[in-house]
């Protein structure tokens, strides 16, 4: 425990009455490198801390008011030894913010490191609501308060079964107790969502752990790398629309609402990317429109086929430049979930059932473009993938591939037509 530093000038009120104001802090060393200061006012004083940077420097900071007028209350009101507590402990703090250390002393919580995560997420990614919604639905209420060096794979794996038995998550007012779907572990599709919602939440949990490992905020990543997500749990069938019933609902769109569809099908852009889009992110010259943002934080060009690029320049022409691409009857864009009622009402008059998503219409840009032969490694470009893994995953299905191509060109042929009979050969 640290010794209190003892001062006949400051430690009592009546000896620091003595005295004279001065807006420069009478300091005394406690420790290396730190000092607390007084500084004298006309009818009473504040403590500060003052403490030596690594760069020579020092930083002056005020620790709260002296109990020069009214009794310390060992929160706002401090003598001159509770003083001395409050500045060591801001100290420890200073100094384990700049080594990249959680400023609390005690454990280095699972909460703590959500926490870390989802901030650094609002700084450099797109995903920290996703990620703090189900930090908060899933991960605080079971694992929020245990020691991150203390988690083990049994308590991992206790946290994802009951994750997976738990029903579907309705939208509850807040406040209300949580309200839940009934499910049966009959509904095979119901079974796969709820362990497919089990391996995002443990991507999201991993990727914090594995950020405050890397920090060197935990000792070892032994626990959770040892956790497996469900397999084929994310194996969803992804639905795509035909091109007729591209054609059906395109038709059936409202005027403004048909321009965001269309723009949607020569895309595979997600709602967000293009709600965005100015004039001036359309290239007339490259045939190409400008991503600014896109889920990953990233920028990307998605090349325009020739009915693309006549649906953007008719959007942009005699346009200014920063006047949005996409706008409502009103002239103002579309945000969050304006796309959803127009999309169930087009749905309706084009006869689609059940009704798609707006999403779809990025799965049916990829869908019907690999059907028609455009490479993977493109297609997986103009969505903004890095790579084609998740084009492969969820549409490798529809391709012409060289496998295909392969199999009937060179697998063995036995002259067999139908209706032939094949008589057996004699011993």
């Amino acid at each position: 425990m640290a010794r209190t530093i003892r001062d006949p000038a400051l430690d009592t009120r009546t000896a620091r009455a003595r005295l004279r104001a001065s807006g420069k802090p009478y300091f005394k060393a406690i420790d290396t490198g730190l000092h607390i200061g007084y500084r004298k006012g006309q009818t009473g004083g504040k403590w500060v801390l003052r403490f030596y940077r690594e760069d020579g420097k020092y930083t002056v900071e005020t620790i709260g008011t002296a109990d020069d007028v009214i009794d310390a209350d060992g929160a706002t009101i401090l003598n001159f030894f509770q003083a001395q507590a409050s500045a060591r402990q801001l100290f420890i703090e200073r100094r384990r913010a700049v080594a990249g250390l959680p400023t609390e002393t005690g454990p280095y919580t699972v909460k703590a490191c959500i926490d870390d995560y989802v901030a650094w997420l609002a700084e450099n990614r797109k995903s920290a609501s996703d990620a703090r919604y189900r930090a908060d639905a899933h991960v605080l209420p079971d694992l929020g308060k245990i020691e991150c060096a203390k988690l083990t794979v049994a308590r991992l794996e206790k946290w994802i079964r009951d994750m997976a038995a738990e029903a579907p998550r309705l939208r509850t007012k807040a406040g209300d107790d949580q309200k839940h779907r009934p499910s049966s572990d009959s509904d095979k599709e119901g079974v796969r969502r709820r362990k497919a919602t089990v391996n995002r939440t443990l991507t999201v949990l991993k990727a914090a752990l594995n950020r405050a490992w890397a920090g060197g905020k935990i000792a070892s990543d032994d626990a959770w790398r040892r956790v497996k997500p469900f397999r084929e749990a994310d194996a969803a069938r992804i639905r795509y629309l035909t091109v007729g019933d591209c054609q059906r609902l395109i038709n059936a769109s409202a005027p403004d609402f048909r321009k965001l569809v269309q723009a949607a099908l020569a895309t595979g852009a997600r709602y967000g990317e293009l709600c965005a889009l100015n004039v001036e992110d359309f290239n007339t010259d490259s045939g190409t429109l400008h991503i600014r943002t896109s889920k990953s934080g990233k920028g990307r060009h998605i090349v325009l086929n020739d009915e693309g690029v006549a649906l953007f320049a008719s959007l942009s022409v005699g346009r200014e430049t920063g006047a949005p691409m996409l706008t409502k009857a009103d002239g103002t864009r579309w945000h969050t979930a304006h796309q959803a009622r127009p999309m169930v009402a087009a749905c309706k008059a084009a006869r689609i059932k059940p009704p798609a998503s707006f999403h779809c219409l990025r799965h049916t840009y990829a869908s019907l473009s690999i059907m028609n032969g455009c490479p993977l490694m493109v297609v997986a470009k103009n969505l903004g993938h890095a790579d084609t893994r998740m084009v492969e995953r969820h549409y490798g299905h529809l391709a012409p591939s060289f496998i295909a191509d392969a199999i009937r060109a060179a697998a063995p042929k036995f002259g067999i037509t139908v209706g032939t009979t094949v008589t057996p050969m004699r011993a």
